[in-house]
This record gives structure tokens, sequence and C-alpha cells, in this order.
């Protein structure tokens, strides 16, 4: 008993199958810098740092529906063989976003390929098409990796990361392809993902996480204010305007553009938490426990996952934060646990292929 009280005080959770405190290459768990306390300061924090310069070689890439996307490369000399880290980045995100510069930085350093394929609509301009992305576009995940293996064929390893929104996509389409999921990918991992949707966007609707909706609206509601002058007819601008949570605005935008009865049938279907029983490749799924607006009651717990998923759910980092050092810090804690995940599930996997022939 002393020993599960003394885990879940140093990790956050008992020591479960499956879940462990999140680690660095050397094993120990991650650890906030004393000067930053707290989920919310842990949050912000990051996003104010200076991010790394480094250079990107953007792609055009024409979609099955006659749209297109904006994949932006690490633009870095790599061997032929080299691995390739693609990032799902999070709600208005992009390649620009602070916990996108940190790991295309990493990767650059360890000479390992990267990119960050563009949800529509955040590349920079608009789309062609009336669509917008969401927490639970699997098929828009499978097809952009589809594309980015004709640029890496295989058998050269491709891992996934998906970030917050990115996250939760990633885990929608990773539970239903299932073990077909290997042939895209040898690794994936989640930072951050609202598991459950529902329990995450009545929080961030709620005190000073208030302050995190308008954030996002404020880009939110302008692009789909455009969309609907392009198309009219197809949404409402006055009921655009009078959004003020995103409740209001998944109910008015997001539902209807992708085939929602409004946000709570959104939210409910998209959520990826019912599809990590069926994941079947190496999956970190990362999520502190002081997270702002992920309810930590929400997070799933070993009895919720296949074998397959590492739960990590230490009791600090914020939303997509998880900085470190000493002042002002440093986003590298973050993307040092990615790469050591995925060099070490890469191994388990070859392991298994051969195994399985």
């Amino acid at each position: 008993m002393r020993r599960t009280r003394d885990h879940a005080l140093r990790g956050g959770v008992p020591p479960k199958r499956g879940v462990q405190g999140a680690r660095d290459a050397a094993g120990a768990p991650y650890r906030a810098p004393r000067w930053l306390a707290g989920g919310h300061a842990q949050t912000i924090w990051p996003y104010r740092l200076r991010r790394s310069g480094i250079a990107l070689r953007r792609q055009r890439v024409e979609t099955p529906d006659g749209d297109f996307w904006d994949f932006d490369w690490l633009d870095a000399g790599t061997a032929p063989d080299a691995p390739a880290v693609v990032l799902f980045h999070g709600l208005e995100g992009g390649s620009g976003s602070h916990y996108a510069r940190a790991l295309l930085a990493a990767l650059g350093r360890t000479g390992w390929r990267g990119v960050v394929p563009h949800f529509r609509g955040c590349g920079g301009e608009p789309n062609r098409l009336p669509r917008a992305y969401h927490s639970g576009d699997h098929a828009e995940i499978g097809a952009m990796l589809a594309a980015i293996r004709q640029a890496v064929p295989a058998p050269i390893p491709v891992y996934a990361v998906g970030v917050s929104l990115g996250g939760s996509a990633l885990l929608n389409w990773l539970g239903r392809a299932g073990g077909s999921a290997s042939g895209m990918l040898t690794a994936a991992a989640t930072v951050s993902a609202p598991l459950d949707l529902m329990a995450a966007g009545m929080a961030i609707g709620r005190g000073l996480n208030r302050v995190y909706a308008a954030h996002f609206l404020s880009t939110l509601k302008p692009k789909a204010l455009a969309m609907a002058i392009r198309f009219p007819g197809l949404l409402d601008p006055a009921k655009i305007r009078r959004a003020r949570t995103l409740w209001d605005f998944d109910d008015v935008v997001t539902a209807p553009l992708h085939g929602f009865a409004g946000t709570r049938d959104y939210w409910t279907r998209a959520s990826s938490k019912p599809w990590l029983r069926d994941i079947a490749i190496p999956t970190l799924v990362l999520n502190a426990r002081n997270d702002p607006f992920i309810p930590a009651r929400s997070l799933p717990t070993s009895g919720e996952v296949s074998d397959a998923v590492t739960l990590e759910q230490p009791r600090q980092g914020g939303h997509c934060g998880f900085p470190s050092g000493s002042f002002p810090g440093h986003p590298d804690w973050l993307p040092a646990r990615l790469i050591h995940y995925f060099t070490s599930a890469g191994g388990r996997a070859t392991a298994s292929d051969r195994a399985a022939v």
C-alpha cells in the first residue's frame, strides 16, 4: 500500500498495467520547474517562450476530393532511410506552434525527418471546399498518412504525434484501423488529447478557462464567416457572430459542416476514448492531470485501453506544456520523451514483426 501511494504522489497514478509516470530518456518522471506552478502557468508559459528558428519546405498536396493540404517538411539533410515523424497539430495550430517548433528542432538534431500536415483552413489560406476539421476526423488522418507514405515508402519507419485536437483525431483513426495501422505507422503518440470531448468541452467553457475558448474563437469565427460569404446558404453568419463558447461554435459551424446533428452529437461521436481498446500498434497517450481543460477524472485507466497503449499521466505539465529547466525554462522535455518512446517502440514493433513471420 505504501508503494502505491508513493508512486501515486510521484507519478500521478497508481502503477497499473500500461500506466507510467511520464519519463525522459533517463527514465525519470516528468517534473515541473519549482518556479512555474499550476496548470495554467505550465500551459501558457511555453507558448510565450522564444521559438526555434528552423527551415521548412512547403508541399501542396491535392486531396482525393479536389481540395488541398499544405504539408510543411523539415528542410534539413537526412539519410535516405531516416525515420519520419508526422505531427498532427491542435485546434488552430500549425507548423508555427510552440510544440511543433520544439519537436521539429529536436528531430533536426536527431537526424530524423519531420512533417506537419495542416488541417484544412490552417495552412494560411482558405481551402477550395466548404470543409474544415474536427476532433474525430479519422478519414482525414488516414488520407494524410497515405499521402505521406508516398513520400516516405516502407520499410522506412514513420511515427505520428497528435497534439490536443490532432491527438483526438489520430486516436480515432488508430482505433478504427486496428492492426492495419501497422501498414502506415510503426508507433504513435498523443499529447494532451481531449479523450472525452464532452468533459473537455464543458470544462473549457467554465471560469478562467473561457480565456482559452476566446483565444480559439478569435480565429475560428473569422474563418467561418469568410466561408459563409464564399458559400451562401451553407452557414448562418448571424449565429456565428453570436457564438460565445466552443459549444455555440460547434453547434452552428463544426457540426453542420461535417454531418453531425449538433454539438452534443459531435462531442459524443467524435470522442476517442471508446476507441482506445482497439488500438493495435504501440501508442503513447500522455496527459497531465492538471491540464486546465481536460478533467483528470475523464482520463482513461489501464482497464479501458488495449495492451498496445501506454498511458502516462503525470501530476503536472498543463495543456501541451511540459516545460522544464531553470528560469526561463525550455520546451525540450516533451520532444525528448517522444523521440525516446519512438526509438524504443520501434524496436519492439520490429521484433514483433519478425516473430509474426
